[in-house]
């Protein structure tokens, strides 16, 4: 089957002819047709994540194995089924959950499997999305798509289900109180969008454009603030006007959890997501003292998934801005780049 490989950390992305699996079990071979663009995507082809002092993690550490096939935001049809499927091959587009666990384990049985210690997540141990097919270990992993525009399916897979996970994390809040995105890329779009769909009231957007804010204003956003200043925490406070209830950073470097952890009021909470590295230091008494929480946030769960779906089913939720590609070495590698640059605005969509 035609994939679009990485051979190596900081590679290009190259064509690359890969064996067509045999399938056993529940086992799914799906025909791609849309494949989003991440900025995980990013990092997996630069080979590390950043972990400030304490160096750098490889992504083999995650399980990868070149030649890689990055890219999880993936909608498609089935081609081929294993003997023990319910699916039948056919038109009907389904979106396929990326973040899979070994299946064993607590966090597994519990429909976490986004916490297992041992993933499976395809475009890290299993071959991903930049590809004509995918395979998929068990058909439990495909949601029918519906009558959702396929393009926009594809990134509930990732921005959306991660967004969406993020948010529950810090609703539900009252009305006076403020929840902050920081971060106005694709997946903190997103983000904004889901806690006005979900009702919240007050929402204040943090970046360092002026264009992805005034996106972030189109979906929901009630503040927005340029953190590209002196003094972003000050700036932060001046334009909300009062210390915020919970911060979503999507962004997660040493200069944005400090401003969210400086923001944040009494029994605020932080949502960390985003995966720019770095570290900070904060006085641990403090965190004692103001009855602070911070929680991790990585992706989502397969229920999630599914809560979300049938959200976007039901409900006009906002749509963050996409742009379709068609699906090439040269698209996937031109928007990688943007993405990498900080050039891209909303969401990128590979169209096989």
């Amino acid at each position: 089957m035609k994939a679009y490989t990485v051979s190596g950390p900081g590679e290009s992305v190259e064509e690359m002819e890969l064996p067509t699996p045999e399938l056993k079990g529940r086992e799914v071979l799906v025909n791609i047709t849309h494949t989003g663009v991440c900025h995980s995507d990013v990092h997996m082809q630069e080979g590390y994540f950043d972990l400030g002092a304490a160096g750098k993690l490889p992504v083999t550490a995650s399980g990868v194995e070149y030649p890689a096939v990055f890219g999880h935001e993936i909608v498609g049809t089935v081609k081929a089924v294993g003997p023990d499927s319910s699916l039948q091959p056919g038109d009907q587009q389904y979106i396929v959950f990326p973040w899979i666990g070994c299946g064993e384990c607590q966090a597994c049985r519990e429909d976490r499997e986004n916490y297992c210690p041992r993933p499976r997540n395809l475009s890290v141990a299993l071959k991903g999305g930049y590809a004509h097919e995918a395979w998929v270990p068990d058909e439990k992993y495909l949601i029918e798509l519906g009558d959702l525009d396929p393009a926009w399916g594809a990134t509930l897979a990732c921005s959306g289900v991660t967004s969406y996970s993020a948010v529950n994390k810090v609703l539900p809040r009252g009305d006076e109180d403020i929840v902050a995105v920081i971060g106005a890329g694709g997946v903190g779009l997103m983000a904004v969008a889901m806690l006005k769909a979900l009702g919240h009231k007050q929402i204040a957007a943090v970046d360092v454009s002026d264009e992805n804010l005034e996106s972030a204003k189109q979906l929901g956003a009630t503040i927005t603030f340029n953190s590209r200043v002196e003094n972003p925490l000050e700036g932060l406070l001046e334009a909300t006007g009062k210390k915020i209830a919970a911060a979503i950073d999507f962004v997660n470097n040493a200069g944005t959890a400090s401003m969210a952890l400086g923001a944040l009021q009494k029994g605020g909470k932080l949502v960390s997501v985003g995966l720019f590295g770095g570290e900070h230091t904060y006085p641990t008494s403090l965190l004692a003292l103001q009855v602070f929480t911070i929680e991790g946030n990585f992706v989502g769960s397969l229920p999630e998934l599914k809560e979300l779906v049938e959200l976007a089913k039901t409900n006009d939720l906002p749509k963050l801005p996409i742009e379709e590609k068609p699906l090439t070495v040269e698209n996937i590698n031109s928007s990688l780049e943007a993405l990498a640059a900080g050039k891209s605005r909303g969401r990128t969509v590979l169209v096989a």
